[in-house]
């Protein structure tokens, strides 16, 4: 009974697949299993889970490898940890615990607490010791909840946070981190966090480096398709090479599953007596595949992860009428209602409507191949011809340029033309004729060299071409390993379909996988305001700051790595910025840790990566290699996002799977740039509670220097705000001891009044002040610049009437 098959696909890779097969006993176990399988495959939180989470993930692993006694094999445990067998064993035995080779553990003389233990004693971890000692443990065995909440929020917390909508941490939730991570019951009713709770805490769930909130779907999803970045396939059928190699559609299957959003069809007329059409790469060794079984694929598999619209594109190469419509027919009849074959009410086909937006492309599917007019004769009309682009003729030769095959696709017929709505291929002549034009329906495909020329050519054109149609950049004909380039590049510039050989897992595609991981893999990310607003050009070479974009500033200390390989070798760690091309660093590396396999440390300086003029645009790579060049494992983060302080970064493998053990322990500060001699200007803006009270301190250290001994430790004496005694007399500013001395009079009232309603000044002007800062959160420049205005004028306002205020009623008062 199929009803009973599950089929469970699995592997490394998307081109590395094995394929296990069940059968059910009872009628719908497979299908519950199917169900609950793929959603633990595609959770978003589960691929991003804490470094605890991990760590209970190895024990079930180990939990679950039972020999026929019910038992765990020690040899299982070594095998995990075999990068250093004896000290393994020697942690074992440390832990109570049987070491030789064929001995074997109850479970339940193996809970996690156990294996817990067992990882402290193998993995000894001298930074967390330093870090608790920075904190205030100095000479104790823990940190108070004080420390705990003043380390959280001085060093945790993201420093570009707003303190009003983002409140720091206040004591019961020191008190909650305590309880939750404290194992001693004694330390947690005291309310203090002993080393090995601090250990917990920083791989707990809170702590971790992505905030899980931009795992979610958190963007606007109604804007027009041009506004986003799109997760693009090319050759998507090709597993290997593009010369020769097999092709599948099983490829289709896993590039939607982890979120591609537009595939590549390079379709090729089939052979009698079948005739039917297939996909293959053309001119090459590589294998054929019927297009109906490609269209199936993309059927069964193009809403599992994701329900946005998916981009069929078209490459299409059928030089006959009857096989264009056995494709036509396929996609109606396979794909049915997802298929869009007519534009939506509200976005018809017409020069000034915009793209619908993915919300409103919910579940459907778009075709993306060369339209054929209406009219039935040659062509349209002279007038209109003119303005349409030239169409390149039917010749099928084989691919000499960059561009491949792509420059000798042959004329639709009106069967598939029909399919196309708002994905119109065009060629693209200038960027000056498609703004005359304003027709975001049409869209034009550049081979990566092309891609550059413009850019390089025509910066600014490129982004406002972006903002209203979609482009396409795909791979030069020359890349026959399938490599890619790199689509950081094209981002820059807004393009929307960096479109990359899935099968070939270098750095180009680390960075695509890892960066549309966000969003909830949906396969869109909107772009950042820069690339969206038709109201401002952008130029992507831009050195300085950008107008209502707050740069930020990043660095990285690599403080350790655990479990990172499984060899006795030196290891380093690499870190690249990815961004405009002034925010771009390459291959910042720390020096090679020799001699500790389980626990490589790094007692370096931070890595500073400087000035990042646009991070929503920005992405950090952290790697790990073995001193060889060996990749061991990496991360693609976004800078906007990433968090600050002590963080594990838990690795992934080349096509962003998580690997089970290995992680680093990071500090990390992203904040807010401040240029060069303004820090105490920012300074005084981020926290205006903090910076007046350190200015009245400081006076009050000034009064209490010059004269009355009280006046430093009695406010009433030295504020001014309730009257009191200013002796200055003995530096005799105005002679003898009375200086500026004397008992309050009519004008010691006087001045009373002036300093008092210099305060009351103080406090409307500063509600102002906050008042506008606050409005300034949502409008952006403009409230913040109202707001540093009125909270600048209401602090000089008061300083000057207090200085008057003081002179009349204590300069006079001295001389009369």
């Amino acid at each position: 009974d199929p009803q009973r098959l599950l089929t469970v696909v699995h592997g490394p890779d998307l081109v590395t697949l094995g394929f296990l097969n069940l059968l059910a006993v009872q009628d719908g176990e497979a299908k519950v299993w199917a169900e609950e399988l793929f959603r633990l495959a595609t959770n978003i939180l589960a691929r991003n889970a804490s470094r605890n989470t991990q760590l209970r993930k190895a024990h079930t692993k180990l939990t679950l490898q039972l020999n026929s006694d019910g038992r765990i094999p020690v040899k299982n445990i070594l095998k995990m940890f075999s990068a250093d067998k004896k000290r393994a064993e020697t942690a074992l035995e440390s832990c109570g615990l049987g070491c030789g080779r064929g001995a074997a553990i109850p479970p339940e003389l193996f809970p996690f607490e156990t294996f817990w233990c067992f990882l402290n004693k193998l993995c000894l971890r001298p930074e967390l010791d330093k870090i608790l000692l920075e904190i205030g443990a100095a000479g104790k065995p823990y940190v108070t909840r004080e420390q705990l909440r003043d380390f959280i929020n001085s060093r945790q917390r993201d420093p570009r946070l707003n303190e009003v909508l983002f409140p720091p941490l206040g004591p019961e939730g020191a008190q909650a981190l305590i309880d939750k991570y404290e194992p001693n019951r004694t330390f947690r009713e005291k309310g203090q966090l002993s080393l090995e709770g601090f250990w917990r805490y920083l791989g707990g769930d809170e702590n971790g480096i992505v905030p899980p909130e931009t795992l979610g779907l958190h963007q606007d999803m109604t804007q027009p398709l041009s506004s986003y970045f799109i997760n693009s396939s090319h050759n998507t059928y090709l597993t290997a090479g593009q010369l020769a190699g097999p092709s599948s559609a099983e490829m289709y299957r896993q590039v939607l599953l982890c979120g591609c959003r537009c595939v590549e069809l390079d379709c090729w007329q089939g052979r009698a007596p079948e005739e039917e059409p297939l996909v293959t790469h053309g001119f090459t060794m590589t294998t054929e595949i019927p297009f109906k079984e490609v269209i199936e694929a993309i059927a069964e598999s193009a809403f599992k992860t994701s329900p946005f619209p998916v981009i069929l594109s078209f490459e299409n190469h059928v030089d006959s009428a009857r096989q264009q419509a056995k494709m036509a027919e396929y996609c109606r009849s396979l794909l049915g209602a997802a298929l869009v074959t007519e534009p939506l009410p509200k976005f018809p086909l017409e020069p000034g409507v915009p793209l619908p937006s993915p919300q409103d492309l919910l579940g459907r599917i778009l075709i993306k191949n060369k339209k054929r007019r209406p009219g039935g004769g040659p062509g349209p009309p002279q007038k209109q011809r003119e303005e349409e682009e030239e169409e390149e003729p039917p010749e099928m030769k084989k691919p000499t340029t960059d561009e491949g095959t792509a420059g000798s696709e042959v004329t639709a017929t009106e069967a598939m033309s029909s399919l196309v709505t708002y994905v119109e291929p065009v060629k693209f002549r200038t960027f000056q004729n498609a703004q005359k034009r304003n027709r975001s329906f049409e869209m034009s495909s550049f081979v990566e060299t092309k891609g550059l020329e413009q850019l390089t050519k025509s910066p600014l054109e490129f982004v406002e071409y972006n903002k209203r149609q979609l482009s396409r950049v795909y791979p030069k004909g020359t890349r026959v390993d399938s490599s890619n380039f790199h689509p950081q590049l094209f981002w820059n510039a807004g393009v929307q379909m960096a479109a990359l050989n899935f099968q070939s897992a270098d750095v180009p595609l680390q960075l695509n996988l890892g960066l549309f991981e966000a969003n909830a893999g949906s396969g869109f990310l909107l772009k950042p305001e820069p690339l969206r607003r038709r109201d401002k050009t952008f130029d992507p070479f831009v050195e300085g700051r950008l107008d209502g974009i707050v740069a930020n500033a990043l660095s990285v200390q690599v403080l350790s790595g655990q479990f990172l390989t499984d060899r006795r070798c030196g290891v380093f760690v690499e870190l690249e910025l990815f961004g405009l091309p002034v925010d771009t660093r390459r291959r910042l590396r720390t020096r090679t840790s020799q001699g500790n396999a389980f626990n490589a440390v790094w007692d370096e300086e931070p890595l500073e990566l400087g000035r990042v003029v646009l991070p929503a645009l920005a992405s950090l790579r952290v790697a790990a290699y073995e001193e060889g060049g060996r990749l061991l494992g990496q991360r693609v983060l976004q800078v906007a996002t990433l968090r600050s302080g002590y963080r594990y970064l838990p690795l992934r493998n080349e096509s962003n799977q998580p690997l089970l053990l290995a992680a680093l322990l990071l500090r990390t500060w992203a904040g807010d740039h401040i240029p060069q001699g303004h820090q105490d200007y920012a300074e005084a803006l981020t926290n205006p509670i903090r910076h007046q009270n350190l200015l009245e301190q400081r006076q009050r250290r000034l009064r209490g220097l010059l004269g009355d001994p009280e006046v430093g430790q009695k406010w009433g004496k030295t504020s001014g705000f309730w009257g009191g005694n200013w002796d200055l007399g003995e530096f005799g500013i105005l002679g003898g001891k009375s200086g500026f001395g004397g008992k309050i009079g009519i004008l010691g009232i006087f001045w009373c009044f002036l300093v008092f309603f210099g305060g009351v000044l103080r406090v409307f002007w500063g509600f102002l002040g906050d008042f506008w800062w606050v409005l300034g959160f949502f409008w952006g420049v403009l409230g913040g610049f109202f707001g540093g205005v009125l909270g600048f004028f209401g602090d000089f306002l008061e300083v000057f009437l207090r200085v008057w205020g003081g002179f009349f009623g204590g300069g006079f008062l001295g001389v009369f």
